[in-house]
């Protein structure tokens, strides 16, 4: 019985990440690179969404397979080591992350746990290149593709049947929303701000609040002022612990177990 119930476990949550990632209807994305040229169209390429190299149409994630099948694991592993603490990303697009999330407690039954969305939910920042230089330049707050409101957001989670009370958002720039959010204790922490500053927000305000052997995944660690403010943050708490690389942009590293 338990071997059948981890094989329709397993069934499920593979149908609904093909869906959330597009690569179940072959959703065409943008090449973020061609994404402002003059006629650039959306196309469909199995290696980009592999490892999330493009910017999905329809899809309700654009962060690929690899990361999505890391995202899966962390979560499991967490689930069955018992670390205690929600679940939350902050920046989360059209929720296609936290929609897996919800998926994988559904699954197994649990309902003592939160999923946590955390978004403007109308795109990136201008960036603030007094306070944090290293965003100067950045015209991700131009690209409206990278914006999703919050009623598309819910939406997307209500046609999963996934829209209850243990999803939970958070609207707003991260300096105003997460030092004060009603999180008590988290498991796994994903960030995908690209921002230094939005990626320093995250950390400063819900670092503390990871539980040992929760994980930390960073999305965009390609980007280099994202990849400064972790090597900052890391710097300043004196945090060691080995980060493991998930593809091309994206890592992750374990709070220590007590």
């Amino acid at each position: 019985m338990k071997q059948e119930i981890a094989r329709l476990r397993g069934a499920y949550l593979e149908l609904i990440k093909n869906c959330l990632i597009g690569t179940l209807y072959e959703d065409p994305g943008w090449d973020p690179l061609k994404n402002a040229s003059a006629g650039a169209k959306p196309e469909y390429r199995a290696d980009w969404r592999e490892s999330g190299q493009d910017w999905p149409t329809l899809a309700h994630s654009m962060i690929g397979n690899k990361r999505m099948l890391n995202l899966w694991r962390l979560c499991e592993d967490v689930i069955a080591s018992g670390v205690p603490g929600d679940f939350i990303e902050t920046g989360a697009w059209r929720g296609g992350a936290c929609i897996f999330m919800r998926a994988l407690l559904e699954t197994y039954g649990i309902r003592d746990r939160v999923v946590w969305v955390a978004d403007s939910f109308e795109g990136l920042p201008p960036p603030d290149a007094e306070k944090y230089p290293l965003d100067r330049g950045s015209p991700l707050h131009t690209r409206r593709q990278l914006a999703a409101s919050l009623d598309e957001v819910q939406r997307n989670f209500r046609n999963y049947g996934l829209l209850d009370d243990q999803v939970r958002f958070l609207k707003g720039w991260f300096r105003d929303t997460l030092y004060a959010a009603p999180i008590e204790r988290l498991a796994v922490l994903r960030l995908d701000g690209d921002l230094y500053e939005s990626t320093a927000d995250s950390l400063r305000a819900l670092y503390h609040k990871l539980s040992p052997g929760g994980y930390v995944i960073v999305d965009d660690f390609s980007i280099p002022a994202c990849k400064q403010a972790v090597t900052d943050f890391r710097a300043q708490n004196r945090i060691d612990e080995e980060i493991l690389v998930i593809d091309w942009s994206a890592v992750y590293w374990q709070k220590p177990p007590a």
